[in-house]
């Protein structure tokens, strides 16, 4: 039983990746010491950044150079990781991973939150419209960004603070419904299975994400998220405000023009419980008893979240302001209208955004030549994997691929074809698997070859998955105007 026409229920944008947080510098044969570069190309959300805060020594110093396929894309990022570094002086770990978590996995949200989203736009607006040459915060970097892409951003944010027009009033624009955005993507993905829908929400989860060990996905949690787009809902309110960090434009054909249209186009099948809610470290949230788990995967999330902010807590540095200052919050402002500066410093850590089109220019600069010690490629850009990754590679570098396990809409044969194609790609690129590690169908590892053996590219895909993903389907130009 297959209920989705593939591979629309994955979307094209990645708002969360598909596959959970890894510390992606204990992944391979040696963890690297000292100062380390990392490289992730498409990762659409910053949990690997978090992860790998949280698992760094005191003395330990980790720069994260971030390339995405879109502006909004990094503009979410930048959203999630400004929430990250709010000090708790303006917001408790508590609140703050509750607002985080909403932002990151729920269509529609409550007006706190909405209020924090605002503010943190503002802030944002004026961090990429402001900052030229220098960064304004040490852990965040847009200065190597196009001044277009600066342009995309501020523009961006301007959209997040559209007042919400009032019945009474014609200034602004009809706003985008999320309810409706996201109905109208869930009849796409289903077509003739709409009816039935509850069934193949239910099909979804028993038969797919349960046997792939995600056993902790709360059935009425997870048919809740597929009907309405909520995820996350831990403080009784009304979830009703559209989350405009999940909107973006996509391009489709229509009588021979092309229209830009606004709506929801990511995930609507794996769900966002799997970057921080299929995983822990903390056995007690993955116990059962009469054969269910206790803890659901919204629990999980809460409790991972946290724990990688107060891992954050612990890296901070000099505080801007005095520690009087700090144990009171001024009761004539706001709590939660953080500054860019007023962000957590956090020592040895830095975020930087490269320009989207930089992967392949990155070699021709000299500053970048054997430079990264980890490179990450998400599957929706692993087609972007070329022979001049080994010569940003460092020596003993570590090549980590995500694979196709949670995307949904492919079967077994297609998921191993999507492997197998994996291995021929880093191959051709100069990289051979990790023999030593376990096996682990959720990420593959490379590791520089250290021979110049011809690869072999004769290793078919048996759906070109992302290339689907990137046309323009006649089935979908007899879209309604959202």
């Amino acid at each position: 039983m297959s209920a989705g026409r593939a591979p629309e229920g994955a979307g094209c944008i990645t708002w969360w990746g598909f596959s959970p947080a890894r510390d992606l510098l204990s992944t391979g044969p040696m963890r690297p010491k000292g100062d380390t570069n990392v490289l992730l190309v498409g990762c659409g959300d910053p949990r690997h950044i978090l992860k790998m805060i949280s698992g760094l020594q005191n003395k330990e110093s980790l720069h994260v150079w971030v390339i995405e396929n879109s502006m909004e894309v990094v503009a979410r990022q930048l959203l999630l990781l400004y929430l990250a570094l709010v000090p708790k002086e303006s917001m408790g770990d508590n609140e703050k991973t509750e607002v985080f978590l909403e932002v990151f996995g729920n269509s529609e949200i409550r007006s706190q939150t909405e209020e924090t989203l605002r503010r943190a736009a503002s802030q944002l607006s004026l961090f990429v419209t402001e900052t030229l040459e220098t960064a304004m915060h040490p852990c965040l970097n847009t200065t190597l960004l196009k001044f277009k892409e600066r342009d995309d951003l501020a523009r961006i944010f301007k959209l997040w603070l559209q007042p919400r027009p009032s019945s009474s009033s014609s200034q602004y624009a009809t706003p985008i419904l999320m309810s409706k955005a996201w109905d109208y993507r869930v009849r796409l993905h289903l077509g003739a299975r709409y009816d039935s829908k509850k069934g193949c929400f239910d099909w979804d989860l028993t038969m797919k994400l349960h046997e792939k060990g995600c056993g902790v996905i709360n059935k009425h949690q997870y048919a809740q998220w597929r009907e309405r787009g909520l995820a996350f809902q831990m403080r009784e309110g009304d979830y009703k405000i559209t989350n405009p960090s999940l909107l973006s434009s996509r391009v489709f054909s229509q009588k021979g023009d092309k229209v830009a249209v606004r709506g929801y186009w990511g995930d609507i099948v794996s769900s966002p419980y799997l970057s921080f809610g299929i995983e822990t470290d903390d056995t007690s949230l993955l116990k059962t008893q009469n054969g269910q788990h206790i803890k659901t995967a919204q629990d999980i999330s809460f409790a991972n979240v946290q724990e990688l902010f107060q891992s954050l807590s612990s890296r901070r540095g000099c505080p801007t302001t005095s520690q009087s200052e700090a144990e009171e919050p001024s009761q004539e402002t706001d709590p939660k209208s953080v500054t860019i500066n007023e962000l957590m410093h956090l020592n040895g850590i830095s975020v930087t955004f490269l320009p989207m089109d930089s992967l392949h220019k990155l070699p021709e600069k000299q500053k970048y030549a054997h430079f990264f010690n980890t490179i990450y490629f998400s599957a929706s850009c692993v087609h972007q994997l070329g022979p001049t990754m080994r010569q940003i590679a460092a020596p003993d570098a570590v090549l980590v691929v995500e694979l196709a396990k949670y995307i949904l809409d492919l079967n077994k044969d297609q998921e191993a074809g999507f492997a197998k194609k994996v291995a021929s790609i880093a191959l051709e690129a100069g990289f051979e698997p990790w023999r030593e590690g376990k096996n682990d169908d959720v990420q593959a590892v490379f590791t520089p070859q250290r021979n110049s053996l011809p690869a072999s590219s004769d290793l078919p895909l048996t759906v070109d998955f992302f290339a689907v993903l990137r046309q323009e389907k006649k089935a979908h130009t007899d879209y309604e105007q959202l």
